[in-house]
C-alpha cells in the first residue's frame, strides 16, 4: 500500500557487507510502498550524500570500518535527523552495543536478516517491513538528553485517603528503550518498590538492553525469575516469549498463552498486576505503536492505582499512550522529562 502521499517509503541501507545489503534490498523490493533510495557499504560515503538522497528512514549496521554505526548515528541526528533502525547481529557480545546507538539517537534494532533459505525469514523479513513503516512516520529528536543520574527520594507527601504504593509497572514499544533509560537512570538505589517493565523488542536483543540500562542506572536492572517476589530496588523483565504475571502467591509466573498480539504483552502484565495489587500500582505507558497497553492501564485505573501516559510531543510514536487516553485509563498525561518525578514524588 502506497502512503497518502502517493509517494514510497525510502530507504536508505548502510552496511559494510554486500551479502548484507543484497539481502535487505530484496526484502525492501518485495514491498509494494518501500523503495531502496541507496546503498553505500562506507557509513562515510552515505554521510556525504545523505542530504541529497534525503530518504525517509536509515537501516544501518552497527560494526563497519572507518565509520561504525555509533559515529554515523551520531553525525545523522547533529546534521540531518532522521529515523534510524539499527539492523544488527543479535549476538550477546554486540547487542549491548547496539543500544549505544539508541542513545544516540536511533529509534529501533533489529536482527540482521540472514538469507531466504532460513527457516523464518518471511516472517522476519515481513516484521523488518512492518518496522521500516512505522519508522517512516515517527518524530525524531536529534538527542535525549542524558539525565542528571539518579535522584534523591522526595520528602513524602501528605496524601490523605490514597493507598502507599506497592509497585511500579512501565509498558513501551517503538523509542521504549531510550525512554526507559530516561525513566530508570534517576530512580536511586533505595527506590522503595520494584518496577516492572514490559517493552516489545525484537528477539535476542533482550539481554543487551538490560546490561545498557544496568550500566547507567543506579537501580539493578534484572530479568524476572518465576517463583520469585518482586523486590524493592529492582527492575524486571519478562524473558522474551512469555508473558509475565503474578501468582496468587505474589510471585512471578510465566505464561505462553496466545501473544495478543504481542508476547511478553503489556496488557497481560498490568492486568494481572491490577488483580493482585488493586490501588497500589502505578502504571505507566510510553511511547509505541498499536494499543498493547492500554486495556491494562484501563485495569489498574478501574482497581484505585495511578496511571500515567506519555505525552504526544515526547513520544516517538504516540499510538499507545494515545489509546489508553481514550479508553479512560489515564490519570495523567505528562512530558517524558516529568514522568520519573511523578513516579518518585508518589512513592515517598
Amino acid at each position: 500500500m502506497i502512503r497518502n502521499n502517493g509517494k514510497k517509503i525510502r530507504v536508505l541501507l548502510v552496511d559494510d557487507s554486500a551479502l548484507a545489503l543484497a539481502v535487505m534490498k530484496r526484502i525492501i523490493s518485495s514491498a509494494p510502498d518501500i523503495e531502496a533510495a541507496g546503498e553505500f557499504r562506507s557509513a562515510k560515503e552515505a554521510l556525504k550524500t545523505l542530504p541529497s538522497i534525503d530518504p525517509d528512514v536509515i537501516c544501518t549496521d552497527l560494526h563497519m570500518p572507518e565509520m561504525d554505526g555509533l559515529e554515523f548515528t551520531r553525525q545523522v541526528m547533529e546534521r540531518f535527523p532522521k529515523p534510524i533502525l539499527v539492523v544488527s547481529v543479535s549476538v550477546e557480545r554486540s547487542s549491548e552495543n547496539a543500544f549505544r546507538l539508541l542513545e544516540a539517537g536511533a529509534v529501533d534494532v533489529f536482527s540482521k536478516p540472514r538469507g531466504e533459505m532460513e527457516s523464518g525469514f518471511r516472517a522476519h523479513s515481513d516484521e523488518l517491513l512492518s518496522k521500516i513503516r512505522i519508522l517512516s512516520g515517527v518524530h525524531v529528536f536529534k538527542r535525549f538528553s542524558r539525565p542528571r543520574g539518579p535522584q534523591s527520594m522526595p520528602a513524602p507527601a501528605s496524601r490523605p485517603g490514597l493507598r502507599r504504593p506497592e509497585i511500579v509497572a512501565i509498558g513501551a514499544s517503538t523509542g521504549g528503550p531510550q525512554a526507559l533509560f530516561l525513566i530508570l537512570s534517576v530512580l536511586p538505589r533505595d527506590f522503595p518498590v520494584p518496577v516492572i517493565c514490559v517493552q516489545h523488542i525484537s528477539d535476542g536483543f533482550l539481554n543487551g538492553l538490560i546490561e545498557w540500562l544496568g550500566g547507567g542506572c543506579a537501580i539493578k536492572v534484572c530479568k524476572a525469575v518465576e517463583g520469585e517476589r518482586p523486590v524493592a530496588g529492582r527492575v524486571y523483565f519478562p524473558e522474551e516469549g512469555y508473558h509475565l504475571v503474578i501468582d496468587k502467591g505474589g510471585a512471578f509466573a510465566y505464561s505462553r498463552e496466545p501473544a495478543n498480539p504481542h508476547r511478553p504483552s503489556i496488557t497481560v502484565t498490568f492486568n494481572s498486576l491490577a488483580d493482585h495489587y488493586g490501588a497500589g500500582v502505578i502504571g505507566v505507558l510510553l511511547t509505541g505503536m498499536g494499543s498493547d497497553g492500554a486495556e491494562g492501564m484501563r485495569s489498574i485505573a478501574s482497581a484505585g492505582g495511578a496511571t500515567i501516559a506519555q505525552d504526544e510531543a515526547t513520544s516517538v510514536v504516540f499510538s499507545m499512550p494515545k489509546k489508553a487516553i481514550e479508553l479512560g485509563g489515564a490519570s495523567e498525561v505528562l512530558p517524558l522529562y516529568e514522568i520519573s518525578h511523578s513516579i518518585l514524588s508518589r512513592v515517598s
